[in-house]
């Protein structure tokens, strides 16, 4: 090998060796960092005061986000957990919720909790939590920490609360807010409209893969005391949010189709008012 080969596989050499550490997403002697990937997220929780529906819905670049996002229980509230998550705050969120705890109260009790145990043998640090609550009279409260993957954040409206992280901006959230109060309709409509208006505001800078919803209403989903209204996921598409209204208008054109509403359920999911 001549002398100006060598300088360039010792450089080709070195090059690599410089890199390879920057593929795992660390320089050399850093500390391991906790993976971005699987943990960006815009989400919306509402209430509906005319029929007393409670929802939430959620959109990310992961596969099947709605699998430890969304929690909700009719009569007792909604959360959504996310950013550099720790799945148990939806349930905590919850329990607490039907001691009757207010939600700026319940995100601080669950904060207190948090013994930030990592994940994995990695950092995976409570800082970087983010998470939101609604009680049933649509009061909520929301928490974004200050190493959740940027840009990240929260904003409130009337009976709403938007959060993300891993977005395109402010205007994500801002433009959830705004969707959800100017759209009239079923809940279930209301919310797929504010995942439609943050994803026109920049959405998650990964891209799209997959959506959840979830409505909620004491005895007013289909067949005998099923609190469900509605429970749909999009697990894995191209346009997740798309494929969600086409089935969220499906099921409000089937409530339509009612002939009369049950005992508690009027106007649910836009179905008949009259009993």
């Amino acid at each position: 090998m001549d002398r100006k080969a060598g300088a360039l596989a010792l450089g080709a050499v070195l090059a690599f060796s410089l890199f390879l550490p920057a593929l795992h997403g660390q320089q050399p002697g850093a500390q391991a960092q906790p993976d971005p990937l699987g943990t960006g997220t815009f989400s919306i929780l509402g209430y509906d005061p005319d029929t007393g529906e409670l929802g939430a819905a959620v959109q990310s670049r992961v596969f099947s986000v709605g699998n430890g996002v969304l929690w909700a229980e009719a009569g007792v509230g909604v959360a959504a957990t996310q950013a550099i998550v720790d799945v148990s705050y939806g349930p905590q969120a919850l329990a607490l919720l039907r001691e009757g705890k207010a939600p700026a109260d319940i995100i601080k009790a669950i904060l207190d909790r948090d013994t930030d145990p990592g994940y994995g043998g990695q950092p995976w640090p409570k800082a970087g939590r983010q998470f939101a609550v609604m009680n049933p009279k649509g009061e909520y409260a929301a928490h974004t920490g200050p190493q959740a993957s940027t840009w990240a954040g929260n904003k409130g409206g009337t009976f709403c609360t938007a959060q993300g992280n891993i977005l395109a901006g402010e205007a994500v959230v801002t433009n959830m807010v705004k969707n959800f109060e100017e759209t009239k309709g079923p809940l279930s409509l209301r919310l797929v409209a504010a995942l439609e208006g943050g994803q026109a505001g920049g959405g998650d800078t990964r891209g799209q893969q997959s959506a959840a919803l979830i409505v909620v209403k004491k005895d007013c989903g289909v067949w005998l005391h099923n609190d469900t209204v509605l429970r749909l996921q999009v697990d894995d598409n191209p346009e997740p949010i798309k494929e969600l209204r086409r089935l969220v208008e499906k099921s409000v054109e089937s409530s339509s189709r009612q002939r009369r509403a049950r005992a508690g359920c009027a106007g649910v999911n836009g179905g008949p008012r009259g009993q």
